[in-house]
């Protein structure tokens, strides 16, 4: 059993103050009674509301899939940075939802954002070893000796030896190489510490899957879209 208002205001529907406001003119309806006292509490699952007439669709969860872009910090605040969070219209927002994990402030690619605290949970838990698929440009030429090294599990500079990767060369050069990294942590800034360890750099990260969950092509930075019912089931049963 959820409050009237708070239920309305996650969904969008306004403030708290804006939702006790259309109550008090009679504008709501919860199973074709009208409701004048926005404290009232009811089951959103089992309980119809309606608006002016129209029936209000209640929904707990929100599953957004996000292109992120270069300089935007995956956060729900910061005091100095955009935010990922500052990128959704205010009806999801509403939603209070959060980054499952992170992405660099300057890596760009498919961030998952929701508010179902089980999912994020099960999608960053260290046990589980979700794979994060990245296409990557390298600033020296990858070599296959490279390849064999993330397939022994690269060993970062504070000591951690990483988990066995795969590191899959796109094109190489001595000026420039194009690689996809699959990884199974999310260690800070993982990727370019590994490549590091091996004295090469990255100028350019970009996550391309996450949990099997695959960055729709139609999305240029910045733009976003809701998961699809299969995108949602796959993702929990990963």
């Amino acid at each position: 059993m959820e409050r009237l208002d708070k239920i309305l205001s996650n969904l969008g529907y306004g403030t708290r103050k804006e939702i006790k406001a259309i109550v008090k003119q009679g504008m709501v309806e919860v199973d074709n009674l009208v409701i004048k006292d926005s404290a009232t509490k009811i089951d959103p699952n089992i309980n119809r509301i309606k608006i002016a007439g129209e029936t209000v669709i209640y929904r707990k969860y929100i599953y957004i899939m996000m292109n992120k872009p270069d300089g935007v910090v995956s956060a729900t605040f910061d005091k100095h940075d955009q935010t990922v969070i500052d990128l959704l219209e205010p009806e999801h927002q509403a939603f209070n939802p959060f980054p499952v994990g992170r992405l660099d402030k300057d890596t760009v690619g498919l961030l998952l954002i929701t508010n179902d605290g089980s999912l994020n949970h099960k999608l960053i838990s260290p046990k589980k070893h979700i794979d994060k698929v990245y296409y990557a440009e390298i600033n020296k030429k990858v070599t296959k000796e490279d390849v064999e090294a993330f397939e022994k599990g690269i060993t970062l500079d504070d000591g951690y030896k990483c988990l066995p990767g795969i590191l899959e060369i796109l094109n190489a050069d001595e000026e420039c190489s194009k690689v996809k990294v699959t990884i199974h942590e999310g260690k800070f800034h993982q990727v370019k510490r590994m490549f590091e360890s091996l004295g090469k750099s990255v100028v350019y990260l970009k996550r391309i899957e996450f949990g099997g969950l695959i960055l729709d092509s139609d999305l240029d930075e910045g733009q976003y879209r809701e998961l699809t019912h299969n995108e949602t089931k796959s993702l929990k049963y990963s």
